[in-house]
């Protein structure tokens, strides 16, 4: 069972935390759908990706049948996550505190 974390937004910026709460988080998202589309079968790995995620984000119409969404958000341990991400959470975490 993965650990789910729900989004929540506060409009008061008043409330907000003086200190941006950040973490690392390993993000799953399996899509399946159906796609009336020209040629897709000749584009490479990362052209193929941006032409799906562009089509399944402009939603259902003629050219485009959802089947299935399933997203999976955990949170994992800094220490497993690459230096250069460690370095990264830090650098956003200092930030927030010179506002």
């Amino acid at each position: 069972m993965t650990k789910m974390k729900l989004c929540s937004t506060n409009a008061n910026p008043a409330i907000q935390p003086s200190t941006p709460q950040v973490g690392i988080y390993e993000c799953e998202v399996t899509l399946k759908f159906r796609l009336i589309e020209e040629e897709l079968a000749q584009c490479d790995r990362d052209q193929l990706l941006q032409i799906l995620i562009d089509a399944y984000s402009y939603g259902s119409d003629n050219y485009l049948e959802p089947l299935q969404a399933d997203v999976r958000v955990q949170e994992v341990a800094e220490l497993d996550a690459s230096p250069e991400m460690r370095r990264q959470v830090i650098r956003l975490r200092n930030a927030g505190g010179l506002k």
